[in-house]
């Protein structure tokens, strides 16, 4: 069950993060997905034990775990187009 709750909440991570940089046309739910969980895995190993809590990968869902998500899916984005267009956007 808990992988179930991990790729909806980071598909709609993803979704948003996708939303906020500009990139929801170039990408469909797979991607989406996708980035929403590697942007979760990356922000829960480096900024979770800066600030304290728990990763959204550890099955917790709260408001903080939803923000560093977000954040870490956001910064790959930056990054994937960094490297795909040569600017953020």
């Amino acid at each position: 069950m808990g992988l179930i709750i991990l790729l909806i909440v980071g598909g709609a991570i993803g979704w948003v993060a996708s939303l906020i940089m500009r990139t929801d046309g170039q990408q469909g739910i797979v991607l989406n997905i996708v980035v929403g969980i590697v942007g979760a895995l990356l922000a829960g190993f480096v900024v979770t034990p800066l600030i304290g809590g728990a990763p959204i990968t550890s099955g917790v869902i709260s408001l903080q775990s939803i923000i560093v998500s977000l954040v870490g899916a956001i910064v790959l984005l930056a990054i994937i187009n960094l490297f795909r267009r040569g600017s953020v956007r």
